[in-house]
């Protein structure tokens, strides 16, 4: 009996925040997300246009992403947006929930709290292009923003190197805390120092701010630097020097969104670069192109969230849920 087939005598599954939270590893996040990037770059997984629009009420964000991964058998969108007075109110200012239908049928499958399995498939997401692109040997780990997404990114990016060491610059210093106490917790030694030195000493060095100017300069970064631009996700936004996409080699999840609402939209409307010159880094997972070519190289990752990353740790918490008998469900 197939999986949609056992789910219809139940009805609707629905996997709450907390669930997520409970089951939802990120090892298991990096696989689906590695094997999401893999599909897109064979065409077998496709992302739908993304709708994301300011409504004029509450400063919010609101939109959602979709798409189909043919091979996964997954279907859906993420809904949700960025709403900046949620903090005020004890509740995250990013809310969002995914909703999976059945390929076969179009029913309405699975209601998946979307809050952690953003924060840690955006997490995923940096951590593939590490465990792919940085030198072996990379030692110092610089982060580069201390929001909520932070954390997750530097628990990630630690299994991915034997860092000795941590180095991290925020706007506002006293918010590094968190990062602190995660490499206390781990024996690792923690360092607030500038963008300067964060670059003068970083091997890898992940950016994860809602900034727009550039806040690393290119003549900052050393050769054989890997840099995870994590953060721009909309026109206008910007991490780093729009020069130094054409001083390293770029690489991306998904081509269309890095052009126009990734980090690379300043590079290419300068002329610095060319859509052509960007690589989607399923081509190096499923190893049809190369990733790092040399020790020497600066490798820059333009990570600019897909709704297929969405759909895909949705798609495993709601089956590890069901699994665990932590689902629960209703019927339309």
């Amino acid at each position: 009996m197939s999986h949609s087939n056992q789910n219809d005598n139940k009805g609707v599954t629905v996997v709450s925040e907390a669930v997520c939270q409970q089951i939802m590893g990120r090892a298991d996040a990096f696989t689906a997300v590695e094997n999401v990037f893999s599909a897109m770059a064979k065409d077998t997984a496709y992302n739908f246009p993304v709708i994301r629009e300011a409504i004029g009420h509450a400063d919010a964000l609101y939109g959602f992403k979709s798409g189909f991964d043919r091979v996964g058998m997954v279907l859906g969108l993420k809904s949700g947006g960025y709403w900046p007075g949620n903090i005020d109110k004890g509740i995250t200012n990013h809310q969002s929930t995914v909703i999976l239908f059945d390929p076969d049928t179009g029913k309405l499958k699975a209601l998946v709290g979307g809050n952690y399995l953003t924060a840690i498939r955006t997490a995923a997401s940096s951590a593939v292009s590490i465990a792919h692109l940085a030198r072996k040997d990379a030692k110092v780990l610089g982060m580069v923003g201390a929001g909520h997404q932070s954390t997750f990114q530097l628990r990630a990016a630690l299994e991915q190197r034997n860092f000795e060491k941590v180095v991290a610059w925020n706007k506002e210093p006293e918010k590094l805390t968190a990062l602190a106490v995660i490499c206390e917790e781990l024996s690792l030694p923690f360092e607030s120092v500038s963008r300067e030195s964060l670059c003068a000493q970083a091997d890898v060095i992940i950016t994860i701010t809602s900034a727009f100017e550039a806040l690393i300069d290119q003549s900052w970064i050393k050769p054989g630097t890997h840099i995870a631009c994590m953060g721009t996700d909309t026109k206008g936004k910007q991490e780093v020097d729009a020069h130094l996409l054409a001083k390293a080699r770029v690489f991306t999840d998904e081509l269309a969104q890095s052009t126009t609402i990734g980090e690379a939209q300043h590079a290419i409307a300068e002329g610095l670069i060319n859509q052509a010159d960007i690589i989607p880094i399923g081509d190096v997972i499923n190893g049809t192109k190369a990733g790092r070519t040399s020790d020497d190289e600066i490798t820059l990752f333009d990570g600019t969230g897909v709704g297929l990353q969405d759909l895909a740790v949705a798609s495993v918490a709601s089956e590890l849920a069901e699994a665990k008998g932590l689902a629960t469900y209703f019927n339309l």
